[in-house]
């Protein structure tokens, strides 16, 4: 596929381009700060940044999430990026997607992710470990081939013959293709937890040696798996996850910010909140700050001039101030203009946008749903209940924060729950 171009979009085209839905922003293009990105206001990322940068007795970790589409991936390439990181810390970012099925994951899946990136990333990239910890690691991968061609009853799928590379390759695609054998290999790691962690200590410790920088990895796409999952990963199993000799960020579903279970990781957690477009309790006051930040991320992508002044007003009311919510009325109200053959985007096409988004929440709210709904309008409180999680996920209820964190509904349910 050829490489996306940031390019200020003059014509329909372009604009519908430029909104894509999932597009975590490179940090740097050509050597230049990448000219989509937005810097929101009180970033939090500044805080993860610090508390990285700062002294410790043993190397961090951290859980970071946020709503979905609120900017996390775009954030942590950013950090991955910046010059005082790197002089500090190797890094090394990916989704576990890649390596494990986030619709069933399980605690060891993301340890084995890690020792395999981290082993995979820097040979690629053309490091180079001791011949004395390779011996370690082959005799290390003979014993778990061992142990899973007997737990399969002689199946012999799962030998690699060639490298360590090749070996956690191969792990990583059984574990996520397989689900007919997944739990018995899962069954061999997790009897021997405490080598595959000597196996992920003992590759960072090398490449601390070689490169006087501490490996720094950086986990995306985690915050996908359900509150159970998330609950058995960072709840149960808090102190294994803990226990690799890297730095680590996790991303955490924000379910689990919602739960009790929270306290687990309360003194690492980062939350990257929504941008705040009105003061609480205030929805017909507009926060200018929030506004100009949203502004900023329509003016980097479109040319001002293909859209109505007051449709883009409204569109930035409308998204809640989560961009992926942005990009997503954008893209619908220039599909709109378009079919429309309109010289620009206006008012009537940012509201079939939110038509179109509101008919989605009208099919699954229930009506106990809706009183819940016109609760949180009209007090703007965090609960913590069974059927408000689900609510936050679903993006039907925005968290905003200015000092005391609180929340209101997505803008468009406002007319739903009036109804």
């Amino acid at each position: 596929m050829p490489e996306f171009d940031y390019i200020v979009a003059n014509d329909f085209d372009r604009a519908w381009l430029n909104f894509e839905l999932d597009l975590p922003l490179k940090p740097n293009i050509g050597g230049e700060p990448n000219p989509f990105y937005v810097d929101r206001p009180e970033n939090p990322i500044s805080e993860l940044t610090d508390a990285l940068l700062s002294p410790f007795y043993s190397p961090p970790k951290f859980f970071f999430s946020g709503h979905r589409g609120c900017g996390k991936s775009t954030e942590l390439l950013h950090l991955m990026a910046n010059p005082k990181i790197q002089k500090k810390y190797w890094p090394i970012n990916f989704s576990i997607r890649d390596e494990a099925d986030i619709i069933d994951l399980d605690f060891s899946d993301v340890l084995l992710a890690i020792g395999g990136r981290m082993f995979r990333d820097y040979r690629r990239q053309g490091g180079e470990l001791p011949a004395q910890l390779l011996k370690e690691l082959n005799t290390w991968r003979g014993k778990i081939e061992h142990e899973i061609t007997t737990v399969l009853s002689g199946n012999k799928s799962f030998e690699v013959n060639g490298s360590m590379d090749a070996f956690f390759a191969s792990a990583a695609l059984k574990l996520k293709l397989e689900p007919t054998t997944r739990h018995e290999i899962r069954q061999v790691f997790e009897r021997d937890i405490t080598g595959l962690i000597g196996v992920i200590n003992s590759i960072a410790t090398a490449i601390y040696s070689q490169e006087q920088r501490i490996p720094l990895v950086l986990i995306d796409d985690m915050d996908k798996p359900d509150l159970e999952e998330a609950r058995a990963i960072f709840h149960d199993r808090r102190e294994i996850m803990m226990q690799p000799n890297c730095a680590i960020v996790y991303t955490v579903s924000s379910a689990l910010f919602y739960s009790k279970d929270f306290d687990s990781i309360r003194d690492r957690a980062i939350f990257l909140p929504n941008i705040k477009l009105h003061p609480q309790l205030s929805p017909d006051e507009k926060s200018r700050e929030g506004y100009e930040t949203m502004r900023q991320f329509v003016r980097t992508r479109m040319d001002l001039n293909l859209m109505e002044r007051d449709a883009v007003e409204d569109a930035i009311t409308y998204s809640g101030g989560v961009f992926r919510e942005m990009a997503r009325v954008m893209r619908t109200a220039i599909g709109r203009a378009r079919r429309r053959k309109a010289a620009k985007v206006q008012i009537v096409d940012v509201e079939w946008a939110t038509t179109e988004i509101r008919n989605e929440y009208r099919r699954i709210l229930d009506k106990e749903d809706l009183e819940l709904l016109r609760e949180v309008h009209k007090h703007n409180r965090l609960e913590y209940s069974d059927r408000f999680r689900p609510l936050l996920q679903l993006l039907a209820v925005l968290e905003y924060r200015n000092g005391e964190n609180w929340c209101d509904i997505h803008p468009v349910l406002r007319r739903l729950i009036n109804e």
